[in-house]
């Protein structure tokens, strides 16, 4: 199964897996895949899973959907494949295997997160099955109660474009930093000041409306 992963200025905001046969993309709201952005026409282009087979198609869009610096009319998709549309890249990767552990982006509806190219650290690897990943635990909202692993190096919360935040798996323990939003995520109450603060579990977290418990047991 395939999946989006879409980037802006090498930022990672967000992650979709494609699970429809069609799957939108473009600035208006009722898309699929939602780039608000005036390089991104309303109806920008579609994706088409036939079979294994993911196809995209440009929709007449202003400013044309590239794929690995080439323009495309329509293109059937393969793994590793970049698609431009405006500033935004959106890499295309194949899952193998299907056991994708979904991280979360706190928008309703929304599929999955930031994607990390890190390697886990060796600290942190399969040698020590004692050390459970820690979980974040949405307090308020409709997604209230719903806990989250943190079994990434890098797993991105908030909502893009209003305000992201990111928590990193460390040797020493887990980080929370400030990623995209003209106000800075708080923990327990304290906005971020610096690039990043150290969790500790019990600390609550706040972005774009949404309270977070951070719990490592």
């Amino acid at each position: 199964m395939g999946k989006l992963v879409v980037s802006l200025d090498g930022v990672v905001i967000k992650e979709v897996q494609i699970t429809k046969d069609k799957t939108t993309l473009g600035r208006r709201p009722y898309n699929d895949i939602v780039i608000d952005n005036l390089a991104v026409s309303g109806e920008h282009a579609v994706l088409q899973m036939v079979g294994a087979d993911v196809f995209i198609e440009d929709l007449n869009s202003t400013n044309g959907t590239y794929i690995n610096g080439k323009a495309i009319k329509k293109q059937l998709l393969t793994h590793n494949d970049t698609v431009e549309i405006g500033k935004y890249k959106i890499k295309y990767l194949v899952d193998e295997g299907g056991d994708y552990e979904k991280t979360m982006i706190m928008r309703p509806g929304a599929a999955p997160p930031a994607f990390s190219p890190a390697a886990p650290s060796p600290l942190l690897g399969a040698g020590s099955p004692s050390s459970q990943p820690a979980v974040i635990k949405v307090l308020n909202g409709a997604a209230a109660g719903r806990e989250v692993a943190l079994t990434k190096v890098v797993t991105t919360v908030g909502k893009p474009g209003v305000q992201v935040a990111s928590i990193t798996k460390r040797p020493t323990g887990y980080a929370f930093a400030h990623v995209e939003g003209g106000t800075r995520p708080s923990v327990n109450g304290v906005p971020l000041v610096g690039d990043s603060v150290p969790l500790r579990n019990g600390d609550v977290i706040e972005l774009a409306g949404t309270q977070m418990q951070f719990i490592h047991r």
